[in-house]
């Protein structure tokens, strides 16, 4: 397959800046020419050794970087370990020898190339640092959004000792509703997918127990770690095989009990 096939079938919405460290001369003109080739790729720089592939990589700030395993100076693994934590980009190792693979990895690097890279597995590389700058991004914007969320719950709050209403950022407004019209709220990671009585459903970037200690424990009972339920919106409970239960709320939603908060559960409602 020829390196133009080999391009990804999707858009690709940024581009890498790369960086290339091999003290073959050959070899690095090999793989610029297919880096330069790449419409994804910026090269930003080359090195010839590993000293020289350090002061590269800490001032061009590259999102990744190609390092021949063996240089003279320090070969690739070193330079991992000369590049200060905050400039380290992502990393893939190239190199004529299989037997670095491991300790290649016990580096953290994304890939392992062998010598004479081949087109197709130099753009899985490519393909595999695009997911881990995507992710990255998400994990960023997520963790704005925690706080932002949490700015907003702490001034709905004012004033009160209990939350009374949930901001739910949408594209260009934030709408607010009212805890007594949340029946049900499941975490999903750092999301929070909120059922209202009505049936509506909203999703927010909040951890449930940040919402659960903002809530009236009066109102709010936990049904396993990571489900809340509003106890007014309960319409029955039901046993289930293994001393557990399972919720039905008045929106027709169903949600089981974990074994560890069931006799809790039992505790609260169903105990006169």
């Amino acid at each position: 397959m020829s390196w133009a096939a080999s391009r990804p079938s999707r858009e690709i919405v940024s581009r890498l800046r790369v960086v290339l460290a091999d003290d073959e001369g050959p070899a690095r003109a090999f793989l610029r020419r297919m880096l330069n080739d790449a419409e994804d790729v910026d090269l930003v720089g080359e090195a010839a050794n590993g000293v020289e592939a350090v002061e590269l990589i800490e001032r061009e700030r590259p999102d990744l970087a190609l390092l021949d395993l063996q240089m003279p100076g320090l070969d690739g693994l070193a330079v991992v370990r000369a590049v200060r934590k905050a400039s380290l980009p992502l990393i893939a190792f190239v190199t004529a020898f299989d037997e670095y693979a491991l300790r290649a990895f016990e580096a953290n690097a994304i890939d392992y190339l062998l010598k004479p890279v081949e087109p197709i597995a130099l753009r899985r590389t490519l393909m595999r640092a695009h997911e881990r700058l995507e992710r990255a991004d998400l994990r960023a914007d997520d963790s704005a959004r925690v706080r932002e969320t949490a700015q907003l719950l702490a001034t709905s709050a004012a004033g009160s000792t209990w939350l009374r209403r949930i901001p739910v950022r949408r594209v260009d407004d934030t709408i607010l509703v009212p805890v007594t019209q949340l029946a049900a709220a499941v975490a999903d990671g750092e999301l929070l997918h909120l059922t209202l009585v009505s049936g509506e459903r909203h999703t927010i970037t909040y951890r449930l127990k940040d919402l659960e200690a903002r809530l009236d424990p009066e109102q709010f009972v936990r049904l396993s770690r990571g489900t809340l339920v509003n106890i007014e919106v309960i319409q029955s409970v039901s046993p289930m095989p293994g001393g557990t239960f399972l919720v039905t709320l008045k929106n027709k939603l169903q949600l089981p009990v974990s074994r560890l908060r069931a006799r809790a559960l039992r505790d609260q409602l169903l105990t006169l």
